[in-house]
């Protein structure tokens, strides 16, 4: 199992941030993302707010890539809509690269590694 942490940011406007809270409620997520977020290897996955700030927690499975998910999500009319409905929402980190949403972070501590 690996295991990877990602951030990105909401536009800073409280009826676009309730909204982004409101589609990710288990009851209102589009089931077809859920399963193609399972189908690409990922076991688990978290996001958590504070402001405006996103952070998400994957676990996947050993065989899991960022490159096979993104042809997978490439191939998957859903899944580019429901993207298309969420940049609705987000907005790139000041450092991000064109196009980049998510952004990998680097672990700096571990209490117990």
């Amino acid at each position: 199992m690996k295991r990877y942490t990602l951030a990105l940011d909401l536009k800073e406007d409280p009826a676009l941030i309730s909204e982004y809270e409101y589609w990710h409620r288990a009851e209102n997520g589009w089931p077809e993302i859920k399963k193609s977020i399972e189908e690409a290897g990922i076991a688990n996955m978290e996001i958590y707010r504070t402001g405006n700030r996103l952070f998400m927690i994957m676990e996947t499975e050993d065989h899991f890539t960022f490159e096979q998910k993104s042809k997978m999500d490439a191939s998957n009319t859903r899944v580019q809509e429901w993207e298309q409905l969420m940049w609705k929402f987000q907005q790139p980190l000041p450092w991000a690269q064109e196009g980049e949403k998510w952004i990998m972070m680097n672990k700096i501590f571990e209490l117990h590694p």
